[in-house]
Formats: C-alpha cells, structure tokens, sequence
C-alpha cells in the first residue's frame, strides 16, 4: 500500500529575511481591503499573537481553513489533504515581501514576526547558528 507524501512549509532555526525589493525601510501593519481580511492580515493576526506557538504549516493551513469555512472538525483530514501536496512557504508572504516583517522559526520550527528596524532582528541576522533565507521578489529582475 503506497504512503501519501506529507509535505510541509516548515523550517527550523531559520531567519526568513525581507525580500530584496521589499519598499518599506520599516515595518508596517498590513490593514483590511475595504470589510475583507487580506492574507497578509491574517498572517500578521496569527503570528504576531501567538508568537512561537505555531508553525508555518499551521498559520498556512489555518488561513485556508478559514477562506474555505472548514469546521474544526474537518481540519484534521483537510490538512492530510492539503499538504499531499506542496504548499507556497511563507518565503512568499506578504509579511516578508512587502510590510517589513522577518519571519522567525526557532527549533522547534515555531515562527514570530520582527519588524526590520527591530533590535531582535539585526542580532538575528547576525546569528551565525541561525539560517538564512530570503523572501521571494515581489518582480522579476
């Protein structure tokens, strides 16, 4: 019987840096489109209140959850199903590409929010036991 591959968006010890063409010099809170939670809002809702209790996978699939109004307990096999197959990892979001955040996973791959002027993540930049990726571009060169 063949095994369906989990694939997951986590990272560990990782610092997601500001993407190289991020146009902001700070961070910024993203807002709501008119009554509408954008990604980036809900992202920024998740994290910066739970700060290193959720991992990517878990803010990713939660903010699919809640665009397709899963209950509960429909979540347990809509995640199986949704991560069978690869997922967008927050190198992608919005938070890191356009509104000034870095995006932490600690060990244990749980992630937390640091604006770019922040002290936290200048030292965690400069952490040599702390890997680096960045954000993907917002356009091409």
């Amino acid at each position: 019987m063949a095994t369906n591959k989990i694939h997951t968006t986590n990272y560990s010890n990782t610092l997601i840096e500001l993407a190289e063409d991020c146009p902001v010099a700070s961070s910024e809170i993203p807002t709501m489109k008119g009554d509408k939670p954008t990604v980036a809002t809900m992202q920024f809702e998740l994290i910066s209140k739970h700060p290193y209790t959720l991992t990517s996978d878990d803010v990713i699939f939660r903010i699919y959850a809640d665009k397709n109004d899963l209950i509960p307990s429909e979540y347990e096999a809509a995640r199986t199903v949704f991560f069978s197959k690869g997922q967008p990892c927050l190198r992608t979001s919005p938070l890191a590409k356009r509104y000034g955040f870095g995006i932490h996973a600690n060990d244990e791959g749980k992630i937390a929010l640091y604006g770019i002027e922040t002290e936290a993540y200048q030292q965690l930049l400069k952490d040599e036991n702390v890997t680096k990726v960045k954000a993907m571009r917002s356009a091409r060169k």
